[in-house]
């Protein structure tokens, strides 16, 4: 694709089409977890992005039938993680206990040793329990009695979480969150994709007859593929001018994190590869910036001064200058 065409779609506000064999997957899952098309396009850029994702929203809007359907098309192992207040790490890990029959120490995997892991209401989890997961997360492995075991590969955690208004609910720390590649709100649907998800009985039949269209091998593919989708100088400099004008705003006392750019940059790549480009362009890094840094920023307290993320987000990235689409390639 041409950088004409792509400015001009840009111009008119249309969204980039992802390639064939991604648009067939988001299609197939829009089939039974309907009227979320744009998350359904950002779960998947994240995992071949190699990232976790947080879906933040109202119990029984699609979060766990979004997360089967992935895992049934690309032939995952697939556990859930159920957060309760008396969760324990080893609800999660597992265990190391004695054999008296065996007369040696037997581990026990938890249901983190999967390649998909589905983790609902994280935020209904002790913070001892949530550190469970602090490890895997980032480096891939669980440590039990001392010994480290590596998880599968690949290995991807969707974890949903409540409002913080609902009860029995608790904020999760800075650290946790950081673990999120990308943190992503469903809501709910419009009135036409309500009625033809009643129409389809609720899609449960349609998730049953999902049959894979990929395998793991594939998506470690992607992930490395995606992983060298180039990236201009220009962009680069364009995402420290995003940070810095976050970090220097008078209602953000801590703003992105180099940790946080990486972040961003992992994202716009896997976006990159999704739509069949070799190169990341500026509306990689616009669209992304929401759903990568939101949850990473903090905001002043004083209610006076606070104003929401998504919209400090948009000012900020009315303000800062955006490469041109020449230079960006």
């Amino acid at each position: 694709m041409g950088n004409m065409t792509l400015a001009s779609r840009q111009l008119k506000g249309e969204l980039e089409p992802m390639t064939p064999a991604f648009a067939r997957l988001r299609d197939v899952i829009s089939s039974v977890v309907f009227g979320h098309e744009e998350a359904i396009d950002l779960a998947l850029c994240a995992l071949v992005a190699g990232g976790h994702v947080l879906i933040e929203d109202v119990p029984g809007v699609g979060k766990t039938t979004l997360a089967k359907a992935i895992a049934r098309l690309l032939g995952l192992t697939l556990s859930r993680v159920q957060c309760t207040s008396d969760l324990l790490p080893a609800d999660i890990l597992g265990y190391v206990m004695y054999n008296q029959q065996l007369g040696a120490f037997e581990t026990h995997k938890g249901p983190i040793f999967s390649e998909m892991v589905l983790v609902d209401e994280l935020n209904r989890a002790s913070p001892r329990a949530q550190s469970a997961f602090l490890e895997a997360m980032e480096e891939g492995f669980v440590t039990l009695d001392g010994e480290r075991h590596p998880l599968p590969r690949p290995f991807w955690v969707i974890a949903t979480q409540n409002p913080r208004e609902f009860e029995g609910t608790q904020p999760l720390p800075e650290s946790e969150m950081d673990r999120f590649l990308m943190c992503i709100a469903l809501g709910y649907p419009s009135a036409e994709e309500e009625i033809r998800m009643l129409a389809a009985g609720g899609g449960q039949a349609q998730l049953d007859g999902l049959k894979p269209l990929a395998a793991p091998s594939d998506v470690l593919n992607w992930q490395r593929e995606a992983d060298e989708i180039h990236v201009d100088p220009a962009i680069l400099r364009y995402a420290v001018n995003l940070a810095q004008a976050l970090r220097d705003h008078p209602h953000v006392p801590m703003g992105p994190s180099s940790r946080a750019l990486l972040a961003l940059l992992r994202a716009a790549k896997a976006r990159a590869y999704t739509r069949g480009r070799p190169y990341v362009v500026p509306d990689d890094l616009r669209q992304l910036v929401p759903h990568v840094w939101r949850h990473r920023l903090h905001r002043a307290r004083d209610p006076w001064m606070e104003a929401p993320s998504d919209g400090l987000l948009e000012a900020v990235l009315h303000q800062v200058p955006t490469p041109k689409l020449g230079d960006a390639r």
